[in-house]
């Protein structure tokens, strides 16, 4: 769980070092919308990236996979499948329970907070 949050923190630096004119990484979104700046998938620095609906796909260059949704006002959310993606593209790979992460998740409030029914964001 943790592991998913340094990653997703991680793809943020890498994505605003390639961009600087990123000022959060939902902004990925308005780039890719207004088709000027970057392609709805492409390589930048050490991640491969797919914008998909509300959100975008990150994999590194060893194969981990961290896909996050934007809410509203920009903010990274994520649930539990996408936690459980993560743990599956590990090197060594972690397949949990949904249990296991509703409970991983529980241990890691206030850090974590859930903003609607099974969609977390970490506490800013």
């Amino acid at each position: 769980m943790l592991g998913y949050v340094e990653a997703l923190n991680a793809v943020d630096e890498a994505m605003r070092a390639a961009i600087p004119s990123l000022e959060q990484l939902a902004d990925v979104l308005g780039l890719v919308r207004s088709r000027r700046i970057i392609s709805r998938s492409g390589h930048i620095g050490t991640y491969s990236y797919t914008v998909h609906g509300a959100g975008c796909r990150f994999v590194s260059d060893n194969g981990t996979e961290v896909d996050v949704d934007f809410d509203a006002d920009g903010s990274e959310i994520f649930d539990l499948w996408r936690l459980r993606s993560y743990g599956l593209s590990l090197p060594e790979p972690l397949d949990v329970t949904d249990q296991d992460l509703r409970t991983a998740v529980r241990s890691l409030q206030p850090l974590l907070t859930e903003v609607r029914p099974g969609w977390f964001s970490v506490a800013s």
